[in-house]
Order: structure tokens, then C-alpha cells, then sequence
């Protein structure tokens, strides 16, 4: 699930991303990945929340739209089922979930 913060300037939003214990699955650590942090598995680490599903938050520039997907226990992709749209990524192999802000 996506929320959304716009800052009162406009040129930021802060988006956070979280995802069900159910969609975890039971994974120990998830992390989101996309297109503004590199793809970077260490960039933007989720925390755990107490009923079990994970959650963080980016700053992300207002204008675009931003591709990316939660990585959990460093091997299992899944996406945002809430996004704002998806798109096939560029290997056409998955969708990515995508997020405008």
C-alpha cells in the first residue's frame, strides 16, 4: 500500500511504502527497490511493524513516476498491489509497480 505526503512547496512527497504480514509471507527482512535508490537492496530497508508486515518511507521529487517492487529475504520479488499503475520492466520478465507523485 502507498500513502502519500506532499510536502507544501510541491517539489517533494513523502511516500511510504508498506506491505501485509500476509503479502511478507513470513519473510525476516524486505526492502523497497526501484528506479530513484539504483535498484539498491541496501538502500531503503523496511522495518517491521508489530503485526508483522514491513514499512518505509522516501522523500521522492513530485512530477514523475517512479518504477519499483519490495524485495523480501533478499530473493523474493513482490509488488504493490495498490500502485498507481504497472509497467512490464525492461526485460520482460515481471511487472514493476509503479508510483506518481
Amino acid at each position: 500500500m502507498l500513502k502519500k505526503a506532499y510536502a507544501k512547496n510541491g517539489a517533494t512527497c513523502k511516500v511510504t511504502f508498506s506491505i501485509s504480514a500476509e503479502e511478507a509471507g513470513g519473510a525476516a527482512r524486505a526492502a523497497v527497490l526501484g528506479d530513484w535508490n539504483g535498484w539498491d537492496p541496501d538502500a531503503l530497508p523496511m522495518k517491521r511493524r508489530a503485526d508483522g508486515g514491513f514499512e518505509a518511507t522516501a522523500p521522492l521529487a513530485t512530477g514523475r513516476e517512479y518504477a519499483f517492487r519490495y524485495l523480501l529475504d533478499g530473493g523474493r520479488w513482490e509488488n504493490d498491489w495498490n500502485a498507481d499503475r504497472y509497467d512490464l520492466n525492461p526485460y520482460a520478465t515481471a511487472d514493476n509497480s509503479i508510483v506518481i507523485v
